[in-house]
This record gives C-alpha cells, structure tokens and sequence, in this order.
C-alpha cells in the first residue's frame, strides 16, 4: 500500500474515532442523563461519570497528537481497559444483546485505528 493511501486511512480513521471518544468525553463532564442512567443501573457513583468524562477527553486529544508516541498509546491503552471493563459492567449488571456487545465493538473499531497507526509509523518518512 502506498504511504499516502496508509497516511489518509490513518487519519481518517483516527479523526473519527477521536470525535466519537471527545463526544463521549463532553456527555461525561457534563453529566448528560444518558450516562447518570447507565451508571445508576451498573452502580458506579455520580462522580465516576465526570472522571471517565475527563479521561475520555484527554485520550481523544492524546490520540489526536503525533509527536508522544508513548502518551499515545496509554491512551489507546486507556481506552481497551475502559471498554473492556464497559463489558464486564454490563455482564455483571445482567445486560444482554446490544448493551453487551456494544463496548467489544467500539473496543474492534479501536484496534482497527490502532492498526492504522502502527501501519502509518511503519512507513512514515523520518524526516516528519
């Protein structure tokens, strides 16, 4: 594959799941309904939300950046212990269907980003 073609995959890719983990993010610190009703129902106290909310913020921007490899991936690191333990809430709260399945999907989408990454480093020139 062409180093252009792998660069706008990556970035692609990369911006949008950024923008789906920043609008997470905003719904967390600013403690939108829909998140204070999923914690009520998996037992998490109200401030866990604005925590989560600012780890999600931080890890958009992180993943967004291209000069701290290694900030880059503790977020990307962040984000599959977050939607891991997303899936694990939701079986131990007796969720099933979507509910369940919906974390391991973003936790894909993710890898496959992170893919795209490691793929655009490889081939990047080093004068960048």
């Amino acid at each position: 594959m062409k180093t252009k073609r792998i660069k706008i995959i990556y970035w692609i890719a990369t911006i949008v799941f950024a923008l789906l983990i920043l609008m997470d993010g905003i719904g967390g610190v600013t403690r939108a309904e829909a998140g204070q009703e999923v914690l009520r129902h998996l037992g998490y106290p109200m401030y866990a939300l604005t925590i989560f909310g600012i780890a999600k913020l931080l890890a958009a921007v992180a993943i967004l950046q291209d000069r701290f490899t290694t900030i880059k991936e503790w977020a990307y690191a962040g984000l599959a212990f977050n939607f891991i333990g997303a899936f694990a809430s939701r079986a131990f709260a007796g969720d099933n269907g979507m509910l369940l399945v919906f974390p391991l999907i973003i936790l894909g989408i993710m890898f496959l980003v992170y893919y795209a990454w490691k793929r655009y480093e490889r081939y990047k020139p080093a004068n960048i």
